[in-house]
């Protein structure tokens, strides 16, 4: 009884593969080079064609009578509000003598708090000298202003506290009065009374000489804070480099040109789903990939270049060449992504295989990769439409097609019983392979191996396909065995593996 083992689960797919991932935002490096090239231009550009206007700054040293050394900057920014007010844009530009709106004015000056008493003005301007007559102009309304409310506040706090004390002298003077009033010679119960009289008009002149202190030191502090806040910078023109800006901005765009490739890059591999790596390409087409070919450039002028293009193209050949002679029926090549390098692969494959016999180019391309040619001495017969079925039995068929969106799938059985994939990575989406896969399944024809076009350089993964330890999958489980004695190779169906469920006790022991 033939028994067979299950296969071990394999491990859950990731929601991304960083390692596809990787490989293909590499492979679009076109895209995000040219927007990080993009991004550098328009830096420069926007460097060299929109320079700054012309601009003055000014820092003023700002005092406050709330002052404290755990203050967390509320002060300062209530200044910075402050100077963005029409209120100081009218002053400045009154003292500008100039008819400009208030509300226009703001649109081009700024503060910005440097510490919690430095607050520094930038103003723009038509000129340097217009930009820095503004900062000095803002800056003196804004320290007259201050100065103002100070004393304002300050004022307003010393009378407050002026009236309470006359207030209290007003209170003062009516205890006083009671207590003139009594006579000396009273019973005990007006000593008490007073006593407690004396004892008010005690806590009144307390009181009146805080209220005078207090008010003295209202008044005090003003001229300090009036000192206190004064220009510390006098306004003065930035000087505008155009190579630092220059460099700058283009180094920003270059950037910011970079990130947004990047993106883009990452976003549409996600949502394309095209595999680049070996592992992949095998997995959806359901096939061992059993050579590759890099691309390179159709006009190379380096000479190693084509040396080793040359070298890679005859190894390829033999491969290809010792794959059809091991096949007893014809053999096809189908394209997916690189009709020009298929053309090329059959023309070297039917010379390598023209010395053993005559070979016959069956061409089933869409487009005139092969019969748009111009035919040198001793390349092999290309054929295509009606007289491809007239091809002699005794002459070899090597077929050419594509299985792009739009190939006539019943068709391809004409071009060979057995194929050879070649397939460009990062072309065709993992749903369309799997669409070739099914029907090449469908209409019966095994897929010896696939051939890989501009493979990934740094792809280590493996694009083999196992159907045990140590046998690979090949021809779409159809295995090559040896000549047998009439000297005509034969193939050999492999059976499937199956998990058997045992129906009784004695069956599974």
């Amino acid at each position: 009884m033939t028994t067979s083992t299950t296969s071990e689960s394999s491990p859950a797919a990731p929601l991304i593969d960083l390692q596809a991932l990787v490989v293909a935002v590499r492979r679009r490096r076109r895209l995000w080079c040219s927007l990080a090239l993009l991004g550098l231009l328009v830096g420069v550009a926007v460097a060299v064609l929109m320079p700054p206007p012309p601009t003055a700054v000014t820092k003023v040293l700002v005092a406050h009578k709330e002052d404290q050394p755990n203050d967390t900057g509320t002060l300062i920014r209530t200044d910075v509000e402050l100077l963005g007010t029409t209120r100081i844009a009218e002053k400045a530009l009154r003292s500008l003598k100039s008819s400009e709106n208030p509300e226009d004015f703001m649109r081009d000056y700024r503060g910005t708090g440097l510490t919690n008493n430095l607050l520094q003005i930038t103003v723009t301007g038509d000129s340097d000298e217009e930009a820095v007559a503004r900062a000095k102009a803002l800056a003196d309304a804004f320290v007259a202003d201050h100065v103002r409310r100070m004393g304002e506040t300050a004022k307003a706090e010393a009378d407050a506290l002026l009236d309470q004390r006359d207030r209290m002298r007003d209170e003062l003077a009516q205890v006083n009065k009671a207590i003139g009033d009594r006579s000396p010679d009273s019973d005990p119960k007006a000593s008490a009374s007073i006593e407690s009289l004396f004892a008010r008009r005690a806590e009144l002149n307390s009181r009146i000489a805080d209220f005078d202190e207090r008010a003295a030191e209202a008044r005090t502090g003003t001229p300090k804070v009036i000192a206190g806040t004064q220009i510390v910078d006098a306004p003065r023109a930035l000087q505008h480099s155009l190579p630092k800006a220059t460099v700058t901005n283009a180094a920003i765009g270059l950037v910011l040109g970079l990130v947004l490739g990047l993106a883009l890059a990452a976003v549409g591999t996600v949502v394309a789903d095209r595999p680049v790596l070996r592992r992949d390409i095998a997995a959806n087409l359901g096939a061992s990939v059993i050579a590759e070919l890099r691309r390179t450039p159709r006009r190379s002028t380096r000479l190693w270049q084509r040396r080793r293009t040359r070298t890679a193209r005859t190894r390829l050949t033999a491969t290809l060449a010792r794959t059809v002679r091991g096949s007893a029926e014809p053999v096809s090549l189908l394209e997916l992504g690189c009709a020009r390098s298929t053309s090329v692969i059959a023309l070297d494959l039917a010379r390598a295989l023209a010395a053993e016999g005559p070979v016959v180019i069956v061409d089933g391309l869409p487009g005139p990769q092969l019969a748009g040619r111009r035919p040198k001495p001793g390349d092999p017969t290309v054929v295509s439409g009606e007289p491809a079925a007239t091809v002699s039995p005794q002459e070899r068929r090597l077929g050419v097609g594509s299985v792009a969106p739009g190939a006539a799938w019943t068709d391809l059985q004409y071009l060979g019983t057995q194929t050879v994939l070649v397939v460009r990575a990062g072309h065709g989406s993992a749903a369309w392979l799997h669409t070739v896969a099914r029907q090449l399944a469908d209409q019966r024809i095994p897929v010896i191996g696939v051939v890989l076009i501009d493979p990934d350089p740094r792809d280590r993964t493996d694009g083999t396909l196992w159907d045990g330890p140590r046998t690979a999958l090949r021809g779409r489980g159809e295995r090559p065995h040896r000549q047998n004695g009439t000297g005509r190779r034969r193939t050999e169906r492999l059976p499937m593996s199956a998990a058997l469920v045992p129906d009784s006790d004695q069956e599974e022991r």
